[in-house]
């Protein structure tokens, strides 16, 4: 994006003045980057330590006496070698709704190498400003404020900063204080943009707002002279105006425009207003006008006509005394699309007597950048945390956003298929120096292809439930992971994995054989005792001279089923008594075989017991040889 960066400009907020008919007022945060105690300003002020920050180091400006604030003397800068090229302020607490952002950036030598820093800033996750060495010389040496309004949908608010080649990013303090949600007309402009200010000019003679002087101004808005931002030919040309009367419907919602901005205002003698203001090409404009009639010969309308001229169109056509009467406000504002040039060039044509304003506004709409799929954030932050990814890898902020920057640093993300979010397409951390383990949380990434996380120190077990139907390259190999494959893993998207290395055992999950069968590849080689697959030991039931795990498992599942079958047999057995009646005594013909087989039995020992008596007397046996019948 081409820069979003006036001279006068870049992020920060002051506090709001107490008023029991602005809702709004007590959300508001004002950090001094880079200090280490929390102080007050001349103007009430509470200026918090610096905190909040994901990284980086704080410093003092080379000359702190050329800047009356204290809050304006101190830095915080992020050298990419050390914190990463992407580093935050992510302030957590902060209630969903619109926010005005300032901050005042400032080099001022600081580390005394001359060279004012390239990098660029994004509020959640949209790129809103960019700095390019050489800043002008005054920016350099005395910084810059610049301010926008963004809305936070979810906290916590992020403000991040972006090395361009080995820069180091600097900012000197930021605030955020919560407005209207409809301000700026909101409901038709809608919340896809970002409101980033290219000149809020108040056409009196001085600079004014609060932080900078005592004046009210409830979203903290800076008002800057516009005799800056008159054309060569209008300079000579204009009178100014103004009064200490009340101006009625100052200081209303929604966007809460304060009374000292209608009771000055800027007319010419003769002829047109001209007001050049600096843009970028290519880019659409929320301009907003704000006039008052305080000119007390204006007694009626047709007193006082003219036309507002944009770029060298007439958009429209101005009786302020006609649309509101006397010492009332009347804003007017419109949408100047696609300019094609670097000038917006604001003119106020005369049709009856001569025209008169009392301010102006441009802000650049600046498209909210798509961001990563909320399940997704949170599946890198518990990675970021589980893995112990360093600090100088820079991990902070939206993995993916803002598009125009990389990907946190091993990362590639796609748009998903709708384009309404980013979604994390492949992680290589390979080599790393990573020594903690893998979260169960990965499981959320359900559009990962390819995962690397080989040559590192990683501990635990491989999540269960990973791989999944899309995970088609898996490198774990060179860490010290335990445990089992998990089945998982036998996705049929699968075409690399490598485990070797680990210290992973057990039986491999069958379905893991295919991979190499289609093409894959596959190593699981150098483990601690995996068994069950080519080139694998074969599974024994038995290890450390006892049943080994996947034994004990077998048995146990083996003996839950025979008991399961027994205590179904039972009841099957129990059912069909209770309906049957059966009864178990012997049927009518066993009976009576038993009865013929008990009197045989009888006649038999008769007849025994009378051969042994025979015997004993001496007669012969029917039974022997030599018996014979009379």
């Amino acid at each position: 994006m081409a820069s979003l960066l006036p001279p006068f400009l870049l992020l920060l907020l002051l506090p709001l003045a107490a008023s029991s008919s602005y809702p709004y007022g007590n959300v508001s945060l004002h950090i001094d980057c880079g200090s280490d105690h929390t102080s007050a300003d001349a103007f009430n002020t509470t200026w918090l330590s610096d905190r909040f920050f994901t990284g980086g180091s704080s410093s003092v400006v080379s000359e702190p006496l050329l800047f009356p604030s204290r809050h304006e003397q101190n830095l915080r800068s992020f050298p990419p070698p050390s914190s990463g090229k992407k580093n935050c302020y992510v302030v957590p607490g902060l209630p969903s709704g619109r926010y005005y952002l300032r901050a005042f950036t400032v080099y001022d030598d600081y580390d005394g190498r001359s060279h004012p820093p390239s990098f660029d800033a994004s509020v959640q996750g949209t790129l809103v400003f960019s700095w390019r060495s050489p800043w002008p010389e005054d920016s350099a040496r005395r910084g810059s404020y610049s301010d926008l309004l963004a809305f936070v949908p979810d906290p916590p608010a992020e403000v991040c900063f972006y090395s361009v080649a080995t820069d180091s990013p600097v900012v000197g303090s930021l605030s955020l204080v919560q407005v209207d949600p409809l301000s700026y007309d909101a409901a038709t402009v809608g919340h896809g943009f970002v409101l980033v200010n290219y000149g809020r000019l108040d056409c009196g003679p001085d600079n004014w707002g609060p932080g900078f002087t005592n004046d009210t101004d409830h979203f903290g808005r800076y008002w800057q002279s516009g005799s800056d931002f008159l054309s060569p030919d209008s300079k000579n040309n204009v009178v100014l105006l103004s009064t200490i009367t009340t101006i009625s419907g100052a200081n209303q919602q929604p966007n809460y425009f304060p009374m000292k901005l209608y009771q000055t205002a800027t007319m010419t003698r003769e002829g047109p207003l001209y007001y050049e203001l600096g843009v970028d090409a290519k880019t659409d404009y929320l301009l907003w006008l704000h006039f008052a009639e305080i000119d007390s010969k204006v007694s009626g309308p047709r007193q006082r006509v003219f036309d507002v001229v944009v770029n060298g169109k007439n958009l429209t056509r101005v009786d302020i005394f006609k649309e509101v009467g006397l010492l009332a406000v009347y804003d007017w504002h419109c949408i100047v699309r696609n300019l094609s040039s670097t000038t917006l060039n604001v003119t106020l044509q005369p049709v009856v007597g001569v025209p008169l304003i009392s301010g102006l506004e441009n802000y650049a709409l600046v498209p909210v950048d798509l961001s990563t799929d909320p399940e997704q954030v949170v599946a890198m932050r518990a990675l970021k945390e589980s893995l112990g990814v360093p600090e100088r890898m820079g991990w902070n902020g939206d993995p993916c956003a803002p598009t125009s920057w990389d990907a946190w640093e091993g990362v590639t993300c796609h748009p998903n298929k709708d384009k309404t979010s980013l979604i994390i397409y492949q992680i290589d951390l390979g080599s790393q120096g990573l020594k903690g383990y893998i979260s169960d949380q990965i499981n959320l990434l359900l559009n990962l292809v390819s995962l690397n996380l080989s040559s590192n120190s990683l501990r635990g077990t491989v999540p269960s439930g990973l791989g999944g139907n899309v995970l088609a390259r898996l490198d774990l190999s060179g860490n010290q992971l335990t445990g089992s494959i998990p089945d998982s893993l036998a996705s049929s998207n699968m075409q690399l994995l490598v485990l070797n290395d680990n210290l992973l055992e057990g039986q491999v999950p069958e379905g893991l054989f295919t991979i190499g069968v289609h093409g894959g590849s596959i190593d699981l080689s150098a483990n601690k005792a995996l068994c069950g697959a080519p080139s694998l030991p074969v599974c024994s039931i038995w290890e450390n001279g006892g049943l080994s795990s996947g034994a004990k498992i077998a048995i146990g599942l083996s003996c839950a089923v025979a008991f399961i079958m027994l205590l179904l047999v039972l009841y099957i057995f129990c059912i069909r008594r209770r309906r049957n009646d059966y009864d178990f005594g012997l049927p009518h013909e066993l009976i009576s075989l038993a009865a013929k087989r008990n009197r045989y039995q009888r006649q038999k020992s008769l007849m025994l017991l009378e051969m042994e008596s025979q015997h004993a007397k001496g007669l012969p046996s029917p039974f022997s040889p030599n018996y014979q019948k009379s």
